[in-house]
C-alpha cells in the first residue's frame, strides 16, 4: 500500500496532515466523531451519516476486517473516514475482506495517522464543523477556503439522496442465534409500513423478528400511498441531515398521525416532533457512539444506547400533547416521547443497535403490542 499524503482542513482554519487510505481524491462534509470501540462497518454504511466525515475515537480500526453481514445499507454512506491507525491485517473468523480495499471499492476517502484526540477535542470545544479531506490538493490555504465555502449541514435535505425509489417488502429477521435470544422471533401478526428516510437494515430485521410483515416505502411518499398498503402500524425511520429541511416528511407524518399506531426512531423522532408542533435545534457536536446513557422516566432505569444524531427535539417547550419518556443523562436532552392521546411514540436513539447494546430492543415489542 503506497504512502500517499492527505490532509483534512476545517472551516476554523485548522489543518491535519496524515496518510491516505481507501480511495483518493477530494471530499467535503460535516466533521463529526463516533465513540464506539467496534462497529465501524455499521457506521460506514448507516445512511444517517450521509454528508459527514466521521472520525473514530478508538485508535485502531480495521482489525476485524469487513463482511457482508454487518452492512446497514447497500454501500458506505459517509463522505470520508478519519482514524488514528489502520489495521492492515484483519483477523476474525467472519472477515471476508480488509477495510482499505472495501473503501477503495466504494470510492470512500480515508485519512489515518493524525492525532484524532486533538481533532475530537477541537470538535467538542468549537462544535462540529465543515471540513475538506483531500489527496489531490495539499495547499492548506486552498483547503481552508474550500471548507469555509462548502455547504453546511443546516438546511440541507440529505434524505432525498438515500431514500429508495420504489416500495418493497422486507422478509429477513436475525441470522444470529445470539441476537435471536435477545429479541426472540414471534409469529407474524401485523403489517407495518416502514417509511424510509435513510433506514438501517437492522431496524427492519427487528420489526420482522417481533412478528411484523414489513413493507418499506420511500420517505417522499404521500399519506394516501402509505395507507393504501392497509398497515396495522406505521414506522418512521432514521436518516441524515437537518429535520427541518425535510418538509415533505413533516407533512406526511402530520397527515398520518393518529390514524394508526406509530413508532419513530432518530430522524423519525425529530420529524414526528416537528409534525406535532415541537421544535428542533442543532446540537454543538452531537451524540454518536454505542455507549450513551439514557434514563427511561417511566421505569426509572438507565439504558446504555447506540446514538447517531446532530439535532434534537427541544424539551423546554414541548407541546402538552407530547410527554417526555427518555432523557439523555449526559446533557439532559430529550431522548424519547409519547403522545398523551394517540398510540404514537418515538426515541432519539437507536434501539436496534447494530453495533451496540441491546438494552432498548424491548421498544420493538412495545410497538407490536400497541398494534394489538
Amino acid at each position: 500500500m503506497p504512502d500517499i499524503p492527505a490532509k483534512l482542513a476545517l472551516e476554523d482554519g485548522t489543518v491535519y496532515a496524515g496518510r491516505s487510505f481507501g480511495a483518493t481524491g477530494e471530499t467535503f462534509g460535516e466533521v463529526v466523531f463516533n465513540t464506539s470501540m467496534t462497529g465501524y462497518q455499521e457506521v460506514l454504511t448507516d445512511p444517517s451519516y450521509r454528508g459527514q466525515i466521521v472520525t473514530m475515537t478508538y485508535p485502531l480500526i480495521g482489525n476485524y476486517g469487513v463482511n457482508d453481514e454487518d452492512m446497514e445499507s447497500s454501500r458506505p454512506q459517509v463522505e470520508g473516514f478519519v482514524i488514528r491507525e489502520l489495521s492492515r491485517i484483519p483477523s476474525n473468523f467472519r472477515s471476508s475482506g480488509d477495510l482499505n480495499a472495501y473503501l477503495i471499492k466504494h470510492d470512500v476517502l480515508g485519512l489515518e495517522g493524525i492525532d484524532t484526540r486533538a481533532l475530537v477535542r477541537r470538535i467538542r470545544v468549537r462544535g462540529a464543523m465543515t471540513g475538506v479531506l483531500s489527496t489531490s490538493d495539499l495547499d492548506e490555504a486552498s483547503l481552508v477556503h474550500k471548507a469555509r465555502t462548502a455547504p453546511g449541514i443546516v438546511g440541507r435535505d440529505l434524505v432525498r439522496e438515500v431514500v429508495p425509489q420504489q416500495p418493497f417488502a422486507w422478509h429477513d429477521g436475525f441470522a444470529s442465534a445470539f441476537a435471536s435470544q435477545l429479541l426472540p422471533s414471534r409469529p407474524t401478526t401485523h403489517h407495518v409500513v416502514a417509511v424510509d428516510f435513510g433506514m438501517k437494515w437492522n431496524i427492519l430485521r427487528c420489526l420482522v423478528q417481533v412478528g411484523c410483515r414489513v413493507t418499506v416505502v420511500p420517505g417522499t411518499a404521500t399519506a394516501e400511498q402509505v395507507l393504501a398498503h392497509r398497515p396495522d402500524g406505521i414506522f418512521l425511520s432514521n436518516g441524515p441531515g437537518d429535520p427541518a429541511a425535510v418538509r415533505y416528511g413533516i407533512g406526511l407524518i402530520r397527515d398520518l398521525a393518529g390514524t394508526k399506531p406509530m413508532f419513530g426512531i432518530c430522524l423519525g423522532h425529530q420529524l414526528l416532533g416537528l409534525a406535532l408542533g415541537a421544535e428542533t435545534f442543532k446540537l454543538k457536536f452531537g451524540h454518536r457512539g454505542a455507549n450513551q446513557p439514557v434514563l427511561n422516566q417511566r421505569t426509572n432505569k438507565v439504558e446504555i444506547t447506540t446514538q447517531n444524531h446532530g439535532f434534537a427535539v427541544r424539551i423546554d417547550n414541548l407541546p402538552h400533547d407530547l410527554e417526555p419518556t427518555h432523557i439523555n443523562l449526559n446533557d439532559g436532552t430529550l431522548e424519547g416521547m409519547r403522545h398523551r392521546g394517540w398510540p404514537v411514540f418515538s426515541v432519539q436513539y437507536h434501539p436496534e443497535a447494530s453495533a451496540g447494546p441491546h438494552d432498548s430492543s424491548y421498544l420493538f415489542e412495545e410497538f407490536q403490542k400497541m398494534m394489538g
